[in-house]
C-alpha cells in the first residue's frame, strides 16, 4: 500500500482517491446491445444469451427455479448457516421496521392536503454471482421490501455452468419466502426485469448490486423502472490515531479489498508511527489471505495509508472523498463522527468492525459508493414505497387561494391557468 504524507496539503490525498464511478464505453455499448435485444426478442434472447454466456444447460433446466430446489436448499443447509441466516433476519427487520413512513394531512381553512405512500407492487433484485456468492444481499434487499409491504418479488441471479445456483443462495431466498427465481444474470437479467419476456413478468424497480455491465444495463433501463443505485467498486476509509490497533485495521482493509481487484482500501492517519506499521500488517496478513490474488491487487492499485495532521483534516479528507464505509477507530470516535457529513454507514470504535454492518448488525450494506454518500443514501424501506400528494379545497378554501394562483400564472404567461381559476371565481 502507497504512504502518502498529506500533511502539507491533503488535496494531494483527494487527488488519488477522486470520484471512482467508471464509465466503460466499450461495456456500456455491449450491455444496450443486450438490452436492446432482450427487449426486442423476449425469452429467445434471454435463453440464447444465458447459454453463451453462463450456462450451456439453461434449455433443459428452464429459466427459473422449480419450488423443489429451493426448499432443498433451505434443508440441506447447517443449522449453523440457518441459525446464522435467522439471527441477521431478525437483526436486518428490526432496524428497517423503524424507516417504515406514514401518511399525513393537514387543515387549514378550506383545504386538507395528504400526503400518501403505498408500497411498490412488484420489485426484482439482483443478487450477483461470479466471484462469490451472497446470501446477505437477499437479506439487505428482500427484508427491506417485505417491510414496505411489497407483494411480489422476483429474484435473478447467475448460475454456474453446470445451472447450479449456490445453495446458501437458495436457502436465503427460503428464508425471505421468495418463491419466484431466475437463474440468469448480467445485462440481460435487468432487461427481462425492466422489460418482461414470455417468463418474466416485468417490475416497477431493480435493486442490488453487480458487475460493470450489471451497472450499465441498469443505467439504461432507468426511467422504464426505478432502480437504487449504480454501484461502483467497494470502498472502505479507516480513521485511526496513535491508539489504533494496526492488525484491526489491516484486516478490515483486506476483508474489503477481497471483494474485487478494482476496491479502494484507505486509511487515513494522525500518527506518522502508526502508517508502515499498518503497511507490514497489510502484507502479513495477505500472504495468508484465501483470496490474495484480488486483495493484492486491490491494495498494490488503489490502497492508500496518508498522514494527516489532525484529525479535522481527517473529516476534510473523509467529507471530500465520501466513502462507502467509514470506520473511526481513534479515541473518541463517536464525536469524531460527529464532524462526517458524507458516508455511507459510520463505524464507531475498534469492535465496530464493517463485516458485522455486511452480514447481522441489522443496517442495510447496500450503500452508495463512488462519493454519491454526497447525495444519496443506503438502501431502505423507503426505496421501495412511493408517495402520492392530495389536494382537497372547498369553496372556501378557493377564494381564498384563488387571486395569489391567478397571479403567479399570468406572471408566467400559463393565461390557460389562469383562466382555470377565474371560470370558477364568476360562478356564484
Amino acid at each position: 500500500m502507497k504512504i502518502v504524507d498529506a500533511r502539507g496539503d491533503v488535496r494531494l490525498l483527494n487527488a488519488l482517491t477522486g470520484n471512482r464511478l467508471m464509465d466503460d464505453p466499450a461495456i456500456d455499448q455491449r450491455a444496450r446491445q443486450i438490452v436492446e435485444r432482450v427487449r426486442q426478442e423476449g425469452d429467445e434472447a434471454l435463453t440464447t444469451l444465458t447459454r453463451e454466456l453462463d450456462c450451456k444447460f439453461i434449455d433443459s433446466l428452464g429459466l427459473r427455479v422449480n419450488a423443489k430446489e429451493i426448499e432443498n436448499a433451505w434443508k440441506k443447509s447447517t443449522p449453523e448457516f440457518r441459525k446464522a441466516l435467522q439471527k441477521a433476519k431478525t437483526n436486518i427487520s428490526r432496524f428497517h421496521t423503524k424507516q417504515l413512513p406514514k401518511s399525513w394531512s393537514i387543515s387549514g381553512k378550506g383545504t386538507r392536503l395528504s400526503q400518501r405512500f403505498r408500497a411498490l407492487n412488484r420489485v426484482g433484485i439482483y443478487v450477483p454471482g461470479g466471484k462469490a456468492a451472497y446470501p446477505s444481499t437477499v437479506l439487505m434487499n428482500a427484508l427491506p421490501a417485505r417491510i414496505a409491504g411489497v407483494k411480489q418479488i422476483v429474484m435473478v441471479t447467475p448460475a454456474n455452468s453446470e445451472g447450479k445456483i449456490v445453495p446458501e443462495v437458495l436457502a436465503a431466498a427460503h428464508a425471505c419466502n421468495i418463491t419466484e427465481i431466475y437463474r440468469i444474470g448480467g445485462a440481460q437479467a435487468v432487461a427481462a426485469l425492466a422489460y418482461g419476456t414470455e417468463s418474466i413478468r416485468r417490475v416497477e424497480k431493480i435493486t442490488g448490486p453487480g458487475n460493470a455491465y450489471v451497472a450499465a444495463a441498469k443505467r439504461i433501463v432507468f426511467g422504464t423502472v426505478g432502480i437504487d443505485m449504480i454501484a461502483g467498486p467497494t470502498e472502505v476509509v479507516v480513521v485511526a490515531d496513535a491508539t489504533a490497533n494496526p492488525a484491526f485495521i489491516a484486516a478490515d482493509l483486506i476483508a474489503q479489498a477481497e471483494h474485487d481487484e478494482l476496491a479502494a482500501p484507505i486509511v487515513v492517519t494522525t500518527s506518522a508511527a502508526l502508517a508502515p506499521r499498518i503497511a507490514a500488517e497489510v502484507e502479513r496478513q495477505l500472504s495468508m489471505a484465501p483470496r490474495e490474488s484480488i486483495a493484492r491487487k486491490a491494495c498494490d492499485r488503489q490502497g492508500v495509508i496518508a498522514i494527516v495532521k489532525n484529525l479535522r483534516a481527517a473529516a476534510d479528507v473523509v467529507n471530500a472523498i465520501a466513502p462507502e464505509h467509514l470506520e473511526v477507530m481513534v479515541e473518541s470516535p463517536r464525536r469524531f463522527g460527529e464532524a462526517i457529513d458524507h458516508a455511507g454507514s459510520i463505524f464507531l470504535g475498534p469492535w465496530s468492525t464493517e463485516a458485522l454492518g455486511d452480514y447481522v448488525a441489522g443496517p442495510n450494506h447496500t450503500l452508495p459508493t463512488s462519493g454519491s454518500s454526497r447525495f444519496s443514501s443506503p438502501l431502505g424501506v423507503t426505496d421501495f414505497v412511493k408517495f402520492t400528494n392530495i389536494i382537497e379545497v372547498s369553496r372556501q378554501g378557493f377564494e381564498a387561494l384563488a387571486p395569489a394562483a391567478e397571479t403567479l400564472a399570468r406572471a408566467e404567461g400559463l393565461f390557460g391557468h389562469a383562466a382555470s381559476v377565474t371560470i370558477r371565481r364568476k360562478k356564484k
